[in-house]
């Protein structure tokens, strides 16, 4: 695929775990770059395939110029990856998060693309105004610039809905390299796969869960759709998820072993349970209860509870976490021990904060 690294193209493709990065701050609300780095550090040590950064869970604020930190966000993130792979012969893909109309969104691409990034997640909060041809055209010049992660984002987190043939009409833009699908709804997220199985260009595009309410069931799923009397099948191969920035190690886990069922021609109950118990860690985790109001917050507290944030403070003060969400996240981590990872973080902090 055009501009991107043959083995992060091959990964991408085949399926791997991708955490959406948080923002570290420290009490004054500075960017705390120690322990972003050590969060990056984390995330690669716990075994992901990719990290997404300057995307919905990183604060789309990052971008106003009185905070003004995509660049420097985006730079550490790409220098914690470089310094992996040259240690260890592995690639993990870099995928950055672009926003805004396509001017904005082209020349953010452009940066990432200068310092090595592999993939943009071209977002679509905040376009409400644009019709479904406009949106095409600003995929078509940043896919122009570097390859494209299409998003369906939910409407609760800025989204809006889209038609089956405008997924069918971003997946047939050449340079479109995956779909992440995000609506958290069970019928736009069978449409969007529709629209992808109606384009020529179906085997080319790896589909990504972002449905964090139904992780393990979309990674399950084979869907079928007919086009044109053949039947063309397709499924989510991987996630790009807020909830996989945490309790990722256990993530990584989760997702050998849903890889590992898929080979099997029936799905055990065990898996069925598992995707019921890890919903619930995200309800509490997202703050569902709320309509996701301490979605951000929620993670990190679950960061700070772990030694690897000191605080959960956010660039905007009045993002905290809602009433009773504290407890719920004690709940579904007493009550699903094997979802979490704090031992693994305890053994390896000291030296990711070095």
């Amino acid at each position: 695929m055009e501009q991107m690294r043959e083995n992060a193209h091959k990964i991408l493709k085949e399926g791997t775990v991708i955490p959406a990065i948080p923002l570290a701050l420290d009490a004054n609300r500075q960017f705390d770059e120690k322990r972003q780095r050590a969060l990056i550090r984390y995330y690669l040590d716990a075994g992901v395939g990719g990290v997404a950064v300057a995307v919905h869970t990183t604060q789309f604020e990052i971008r106003l110029p009185k905070y003004n930190m995509f660049e420097l966000v985006t730079r550490i993130t790409a220098e914690e990856i470089d310094r992996f792979e040259a240690a260890t012969g592995k690639t993990v893909i870099k995928v950055g998060g672009v926003c805004g109309l396509k001017e904005q969104a082209s020349a953010e691409a452009a940066y990432l693309k200068s310092i090595g990034f592999d993939a943009v997640l071209l977002s679509p909060g905040g376009m409400a105004a644009l019709s479904e041809d406009e949106m095409i055209e600003r995929t078509e010049a940043v896919a122009a610039v570097m390859p494209v992660i299409g998003f369906y984002l939910q409407p609760l987190a800025g989204g809006r809905i889209f038609s089956v043939e405008y997924w069918k009409r971003v997946s047939d833009v050449k340079n479109v390299v995956a779909i992440k699908c995000a609506p958290f709804n069970r019928y736009r997220t069978g449409e969007l796969v529709h629209g992808l199985c109606m384009s020529e260009r179906r085997d080319e595009i790896a589909l990504y869960t972002g449905n964090d309410d139904n992780i393990v069931i979309d990674l399950l799923t084979e869907f079928e759709y007919e086009v044109d009397g053949v039947v063309y099948k397709k499924r989510f191969v991987g996630g790009l998820l807020g909830h996989w920035s945490v309790w990722t190690q256990a993530t990584c886990k989760v997702f050998e072993k849903i890889k590992a069922c898929r080979m099997n021609p029936t799905i055990s109950a065990e898996m069925l349970t598992l995707a019921a118990q890890v919903t619930d860690m995200n309800a509490a985790l997202f703050d569902a209860l709320h309509d996701f109001a301490g979605c951000i917050p929620g993670v990190h507290e679950v960061l700070r509870r772990q030694g690897i944030y000191e605080g959960i403070w956010c660039l905007n003060p009045d993002e905290v976490m809602s009433a009773g969400q504290a407890a719920e996240l004690d709940r579904v981590c007493k009550a699903y021990p094997h979802l979490i990872d704090d031992d693994f973080v305890k053994a390896n902090l000291a030296k990711w904060l070095a």
